[in-house]
């Protein structure tokens, strides 16, 4: 991977909004340009900083959503949920204009993240807003061509609350090695099979990789969806060495 990220020193860069969309609607998708950014592994993710006319600043840690490398140079995406009592997510996802700026510092992270060398195929699984750094892999699985075999299962709450919904659909119409199965915990569309529920041990069983894969696990969401998928996992028989999960706000 070209310019992965190298160990060392972060400073904070500025970057410069350059693009936005929306994925649904509460989660926005920044794209950034960042002069000189060193590149990154998927699952890593950023600090970023405000500061206000004051002085005073607010700092946030969010996934990076983008491949490494990018088919844009040294451009940047994060995928950020709007949180109704947050003091940084609102401001990202409503008020932050093309060409406005704000500070990062990255890439972070070292255990929570995919390097497409080995063997073994891969296991995502993700609860809400937990699928960017998920989405990362994908995405630098596609960029390079890799052929390693990915499973995403996908948990949300609703179709309304989906993230990438038309990527993922594009990605894995083209792939026989790439296999996306969404869990609709409360409402799921039209003409949907099954129930909503939570996710089980029944789902991933048949939605993952057996144990005797070997398969590379990778659980990102709400704390409790984290504890609760890994535990699943764990007792399906799956390695716990190769279970690496990140619950918002912290890496295990």
């Amino acid at each position: 991977m070209a310019r992965a990220a190298v160990p060392g020193r972060l400073t904070w860069q500025v970057a410069t909004l350059s693009a936005a969309r929306w994925e649904n609607p509460s989660a926005r998708t920044l794209v950034l340009d960042v002069p000189g950014w060193p590149g990154h592994l998927p699952g890593q993710h950023v600090d970023v900083r405000l500061t206000a006319p004051d002085g005073y600043q607010a700092q946030r840690s969010y996934s990076i959503a983008s491949s490494w490398p990018t088919p844009d140079g040294d451009r940047l995406e994060l995928t950020v949920q709007r949180l109704s009592d947050g003091e940084v997510s609102p401001y990202l996802t409503d008020d932050l204009p093309l060409g406005g700026q704000i500070e990062l510092r990255g890439p972070v992270g070292g255990r929570f993240v995919w390097r497409p060398q080995g063997t073994a195929p891969v296991l995502l699984v993700a609860g809400g807003s937990g699928v960017v750094p998920l989405m990362s892999m994908i995405r630098t699985r596609a960029v390079l061509g890799d052929r390693h075999p990915f499973r995403l299962v996908y948990s949300l709450r609703s179709p309304a609350e989906l993230y990438y919904g038309e990527e993922l659909r594009r990605l894995a119409s083209g792939d026989a090695d790439l296999d996306v199965h969404y869990a609709y915990t409360r409402a799921a569309p039209p003409g949907w099979p099954g129930r909503p529920a939570r996710l089980d041990a029944a789902a991933l069983a048949e939605h993952g990789w057996p144990p005797e894969s070997g398969a590379d696990c990778f659980v990102c969401g709400p704390a409790a969806f984290v504890e609760v998928v890994a535990d699943l996992l764990v007792d399906a028989g799956h390695d716990p060495g190769r279970i690496r999960t990140e619950r918002f706000g912290g890496t295990t």
